[in-house]
């Protein structure tokens, strides 16, 4: 069978869709790539006309989990002012939906604690999605007339991430949600946003 010029590369997508939501599941050191051949429809054998070996796929996994990062951050805050953009992301960050929705969510908290396992490729893919994550956060800043919008873009990343980690690992559903309204209200406080609805 004769495939279009395109074939191989919506192939590769498919692979990367379902590695991404495998390692947001399972982390990276736990996916398969029979699994992620599986469940993209395809045999083992083809893995390897688009890779060369699983790290490969992990990096580039982490890679699209992280453009798929950056879209949302950007329907978040289109059309929004600065303020009200930032706190629309923040909002979202924050919120039970994102707490809940692991195979969906910021991959910087799905596998900050996972980078001291995986290939130096795949920590460099990880690190370079974080610096565009910190940079966009930095450019909404610094419209807001922040004077020092890369360091402060680097701390509320760190809280917001934080706070997302310790609501998911609380077992107690009050208790999580309190850690996500706590950390809310203190950044909304932090980055003057009180007007913002």
């Amino acid at each position: 069978m004769r495939y279009g010029a395109t074939h191989k590369d919506e192939t590769r997508q498919k692979l990367l869709k379902v590695a991404a939501d495998a390692i947001r599941a399972h982390g990276p050191q736990q996916i398969a790539v029979a699994r992620v051949m599986e469940g993209a429809g395809l045999t083992h054998g083809g893995f390897y006309a688009h890779f060369r070996s699983k790290d490969e796929l992990v990096t580039a996994a982490i890679a699209t989990m992280f453009e798929e990062s950056e879209a949302h951050f950007l329907h978040q805050v289109s059309g929004r002012s600065p303020a009200q953009g930032l706190w629309h992301y923040i909002r979202f960050y924050l919120s039970r939906a994102h707490r809940d929705a692991i195979q969906v969510g910021c991959p910087v908290a799905a596998l900050v604690s996972e980078m001291t396992r995986v290939s130096p490729e795949a920590r460099a893919a990880f690190a370079e999605g974080t610096t565009r994550l910190r940079k966009r956060l930095a450019g909404l800043l610094s419209e807001l007339g922040d004077a020092e919008a890369n360091p402060n873009a680097e701390s509320l990343l760190c809280e917001m991430v934080g706070a997302l980690m310790l609501a998911r690992g609380e077992p107690d559903q009050t208790r999580s949600d309190k850690i996500l309204m706590r950390a809310k209200t203190a950044l909304k406080r932090r980055f003057h946003l009180e007007s913002c609805k």
